[in-house]
């Protein structure tokens, strides 16, 4: 068994055997590759000589450096200095509204000609300074400037415009309240505006509950208004002292003549209902008095209460 076992499995035929040979060759020649790369590959070299004389040549000598003419600077600040009380030669401080100074003002407290036009197109534009502070949004006004010309600005107040017309409401007498009156509304003769006239509704109720007291074929109760779609019961008990009911008179169904679209047609009967009555009127003939009705499995008291004002046997 064994022997059969060591035959089948563990014996290799001669090409199967070169085959082994040729891919541990191959995993030996990649494994010792990376060891003759350096062999193959030369490092470039720089010239750095050249570089550095170059860079010798682009060092500036402290002392090549510019004298400035001092004359010519002579109204601005030195901010290079670490003192922050600096001030411009021939600044004079003095308490201004920055929405109302002029160039020449500008120019007087300090500020560069450049900066003080700046301003001047900013305030031109319709620009404003509401505090202190907005002198620091200036472009060309630096920190130091702005320090020192804040504690001086005094921004006037703008006038009120409407100062006449609150005064005037003032005088007038206290507005008085009036609670608006809500007139009563029969349900089964109002039409959309007075329902609209209703706290709480709108166009879109009044016409739902006008469709629905039309497809029902008249009100005999004040309750039925609730049953309207979409009518929230909120609204409902808001309007209920509103509602009158002065004629009960509803249209009424022929249950010995009515056909099956007529009698599903109506809110309170569904198809089912209806093609059982006609089905039951062609098995048993005309019903003799509405309360037959009972007699069917699908009607419920609850649904024959609904439904009993508009049936009729005449």
């Amino acid at each position: 068994m064994w022997k059969q076992f060591a035959k089948d499995y563990l014996t290799f035929s001669r090409k199967e055997r070169l085959g082994i040979i040729i891919l541990i060759f191959g995993i030996v020649i990649l494994t010792l590759l990376p060891n003759f790369f350096s062999y193959f590959i030369t490092e470039k070299k720089y010239e750095t000589d050249s570089f550095k004389k170059e860079l010798a040549r682009l060092k500036i000598d402290s002392s090549d450096r510019r004298d400035f003419n001092k004359k010519k600077f002579s109204n601005y600040v030195d901010y290079s200095k670490s003192n922050s009380n600096a001030q411009p030669i021939n600044a004079v401080l003095f308490y201004f509204d920055p929405n109302k100074a002029t160039e020449a003002d500008w120019i007087k407290l300090g500020v560069r000609e450049k900066t003080a036009l700046t301003i001047q197109k900013y305030i031109s534009k319709g620009g404003k300074f509401r505090t202190a502070e907005d002198l620091k949004k200036v472009y060309g006004l630096n920190k130091l400037d702005v320090d020192r010309l804040v504690p001086f600005v005094k921004i006037e107040e703008p006038e009120n415009k409407y100062a006449s017309f609150e005064k005037k409401e003032n005088t007038n007498a206290p507005f008085s309240y009036k609670p608006r009156t809500i007139v009563n509304v029969d349900i089964n003769l109002a039409d959309t505006t007075a329902y609209i006239a209703l706290p709480g509704i709108g166009s879109k109720l009044s016409l739902r509950i006008i469709s629905f007291r039309d497809k029902l074929g008249g009100f005999y109760s004040i309750e039925q208004v609730a049953e309207t779609f979409l009518l929230p019961d909120s609204t409902f008990l808001k309007i209920k002292p509103f509602l009158v009911l002065s004629n009960m008179s509803v249209r009424k169904i022929n249950i010995n003549t009515a056909l099956l679209d007529e009698l599903k047609a109506h809110p309170y009967i569904r198809y089912t209902i209806a093609k059982v009555i006609v089905e039951y009127r062609n098995q048993h003939g005309n019903f003799t008095t509405v309360e037959q009705l009972k007699k069917i499995n699908l009607i419920t008291e609850e649904i024959f209460q609904k439904v009993k004002p508009y049936l009729t046997v005449e």
